[in-house]
């Protein structure tokens, strides 16, 4: 399982993406609300939730599709779908340990990997909205 906003999507997200699907046998991409990318970043992605959604959901190596919790830290996907492994971005917010400690309390135990980045420098959202 990954997460992401997946703004703009960009050979870095796909990378990230790849990596994870290596990790196990199905690869589901959650999709970050509007709502909650305004939380986390303070502003609301150019692009909304269903343009993003249907963009990654078109990935021919992303096996499954979902939109997030409308609240976050409640994992109700994350219980949907108990995922043997989480891959978290290189710049994704949430520390390994205290994720695995908050799922490990509703009784989910992912193998929880970082994925390194692919040339930051060069492919990372923020730097393609300053380019724009």
């Amino acid at each position: 399982m990954a997460f992401g906003t997946f703004d703009i999507l960009h050979p870095g997200h796909k990378f990230y993406l790849k990596q994870a699907k290596k990790l196990g046998d199905k690869l589901v991409v959650v999709v970050a609300r509007d709502e909650n990318v305004k939380t986390l970043k303070g502003k609301m992605p150019l692009n909304n939730e269903e343009k993003r959604f249907a963009i990654v959901k078109a990935l021919d190596f992303v096996d499954e599709a979902v939109l997030g919790d409308r609240e976050m830290r409640k994992w109700a996907v994350v219980k949907r779908f108990h995922p043997t492994t989480i891959a978290l971005g290189y710049d994704q917010w949430a520390s390994i340990l205290s994720l695995g400690k908050e799922l490990a309390k509703i009784g989910l135990q992912p193998e929880i990997v970082r994925i390194k980045a692919f040339k930051p420098e060069k492919h990372k959202s923020s730097l393609l909205k300053k380019s724009d």
